[in-house]
């Protein structure tokens, strides 16, 4: 259980959310919000808890230099979190989408992996108030769904599936979207850090966290494949779910990241292509 593994970080909870109100739990907040058509609450519950109980142990750890400020927007952005989970998380969704933690301009301004703001507003619909990390970077500020700063690698992500399916309920007839660990780290000169940047010891006290509910999140919603966008995601993946015997497929695409050279020459086809081998286009055609 999470229990165990927490007792491996250390003792006081991670700075920049700490003494924020709890957030409240799921169904009581998020008005204007909602379950897209068909959709079953039951495993959005079920996911929404394995958040809830990932953001607690969470707190405990601590981090050192390079960090000096860390976000956690399944805190002050759990209204538009909660709300992108119950309209979208259902049952009988086969494929899970995992990325690895959140970008400054994405999921840290709207709550929703891959969030860039306009997707998340106009596509997705999503709907919610966005409050404020305890400690804020100066040129890292949270503006939540008003963010006028484009997240490249969501626009990227969520435009593609935008233009393959047009509404978002084909995608998420069969698809859902997730984010390993939650946290986005910062230096003191607000670089963005990701967790293979972080010291060692801190790394894994945090991916082991993230892994075990990585491993209840799968198990919840139910899905056969697992793709991670990028490297890092898909080795986590497959190493957590493998080690706690799920049984479950683990496979790849591409980053939509601009800092990828491949994906800036055309991160579409390579997705689609990548898709098709996977057999998760024929998921997605309208027919």
């Amino acid at each position: 259980m999470l229990e165990d593994a927490a007792s491996h970080g250390a003792g006081q909870r991670a700075r920049g959310d700490g003494d924020e109100e709890h957030p409240a739990p799921c169904g009581s907040r998020g008005r204007g919000c909602k379950a897209a058509p068909g959709g079953n609450a039951a495993p959005a519950s079920r996911f929404l808890q394995v958040e809830l109980e990932l953001n607690a142990h969470l707190r405990r750890l601590v981090f050192s230099e390079p960090v000096r400020f860390i976000y956690n927007p399944l805190e002050y952005a759990w209204d538009t979190h909660r709300c992108y989970v119950e309209r979208y998380c259902r049952g009988g969704q086969r494929v899970l989408f995992l990325g690895m933690n959140p970008g400054p301009f994405g999921m840290a301004q709207t709550g929703v992996p891959f969030g860039e703001v306009r997707s998340v507003v106009d596509w997705l619909k999503i709907v919610g108030e966005v409050g404020h990390p305890r400690d804020e970077h100066p040129k890292r500020r949270i503006t939540g769904l008003a963010c006028t700063q484009k997240e490249v690698s969501g626009a990227r992500f969520w435009g593609f599936f935008r233009k393959l399916c047009g509404e978002p309920a084909l995608f998420f007839r069969h698809c859902f979207v997730h984010n390993l660990c939650p946290l986005i780290f910062m230096s003191a000169s607000g670089k963005n850090l990701t967790p293979p940047e972080l010291p060692a010891a801190e790394r894994e006290a945090l991916l082991a966290l993230c892994d075990i509910a990585l491993c209840q999140a799968v198990e919840a919603l139910g899905v056969s494949m697992v793709i991670g966008v990028g490297r890092v995601a898909e080795q986590r993946a497959r190493r957590a779910l493998s080690a706690a015997g799920v049984d479950v497929r683990v496979e790849g695409i591409m980053h939509p990241s601009p800092r990828n050279p491949l994906a800036n020459k055309g991160w579409d086809e390579v997705a689609k292509a990548k898709l098709a081998e996977l057999g998760v286009m024929s998921l997605l055609n309208h027919s």
